[in-house]
């Protein structure tokens, strides 16, 4: 059974950091497309993140790059999101998402598996 697990979220002043953690467990995560997404209130899913299977590609969203940082340990089976410079436009919900095989996707559909969030909070 997939499971991925979110943690890491919370509450920070703009200019802060956070590092969220995905925890994922029921398959072979070494070899699946990891990804995070956003939904902001009001708002549609976003794209932000993704890492290859053996993380040696990665790929950011032009409202993140040079804050945001994915990696992954997959000895541990644990994917990260390391946020710096934190805005209040960042505020969301952070869900993680697998894709089994492949190449990179930005399309949430493309992906099997999601967990159930983290929330993100950044004030002014």
């Amino acid at each position: 059974q997939v499971q991925l697990v979110e943690s890491g979220g919370g509450l920070v002043q703009s200019g802060g950091s956070l590092r969220l953690s995905c925890a994922a467990s029921g398959f072979t995560f070494s070899t699946y497309w990891m990804s995070w997404f956003r939904q902001a209130p009001g708002k549609g899913l976003e794209w932000v993140s993704t890492i290859s299977p053996g993380g040696y590609n990665t790929y950011h969203a032009d409202s993140v790059k040079g804050r945001f940082t994915i990696s992954r340990d997959n000895a541990k089976n644990t994917l990260y999101l390391q946020m710096n410079s934190l805005k209040p436009g960042d505020t969301a919900l952070y869900y993680c998402a697998s894709k089994d095989g492949g190449s990179y996707n930005a399309d949430p559909q493309r992906y099997d598996s999601w967990g159930q969030g983290t929330q993100v909070t950044v004030s002014s």
